[in-house]
């Protein structure tokens, strides 16, 4: 298995680049995947993977719990993925960017059951007409599956804050559904 990622953090914090590549190796994967389902596009997920890690590891001195180092990144990879819609949403409605649609292919695997697969449709399906915010939280709990408490510590708002906002996307879901 290798140092766990408190041994990790704390060689990485002392600058040694090796430390750097193997958080970087074990938790990549899941940033960049995360970053995709959220992002739902290939080019702004490996781009906001790499601006996540050089935030990461130049703020690693805010770590309070080196071995929380997995939660963090997420949580970074949230937010800066939120702050990434926002923007890219201003630069639409100012022209300086083609709202180009999801390409549900590309986020629906083939070998997904039918039943799955057409739920995942239904929610690629809206995201580009949700807030981030509801996006965010939306694609935690549909696609991500987690629990309200982790959507609310990853997003960094309480729990009724992302209550509210998963009411909303789910109502819009529901009601993209009963166009169907």
């Amino acid at each position: 298995m290798g140092p766990t990622d408190s041994a990790l953090v704390i060689a990485a914090r002392a600058g040694e680049s090796w430390a750097q590549e193997a958080l970087f190796i074990r938790h990549g994967r899941m940033v960049i995947g995360l970053a995709h389902r959220i992002l739902a596009g290939k080019e702004d997920a490996d781009d906001l993977t790499q601006d996540v890690f050089i935030h990461a590891f130049t703020r690693l001195e805010t770590l309070e719990n080196p071995q929380a180092f997995s939660a963090w990144i997420a949580s970074m990879t949230v937010r800066m993925a939120s702050k990434r819609l926002r923007r890219n949403r201003l630069m639409t409605r100012l022209g300086l960017r083609r709202n180009e649609p999801i390409d549900l292919d590309a986020v629906v695997s083939r070998s997904a059951p039918p039943d799955v697969g057409s739920e995942l449709r239904l929610v690629y399906g809206i995201l580009d007409r949700l807030p981030p915010e509801e996006r965010i939280a939306l694609v935690l709990r549909r696609i991500e599956g987690l629990e309200l408490a982790e959507i609310a510590s990853r997003m960094q708002l309480s729990l009724a804050t992302v209550k509210r906002r998963l009411a909303a996307a789910e109502g819009r879901l529901e009601r993209a559904r009963g166009r169907l």
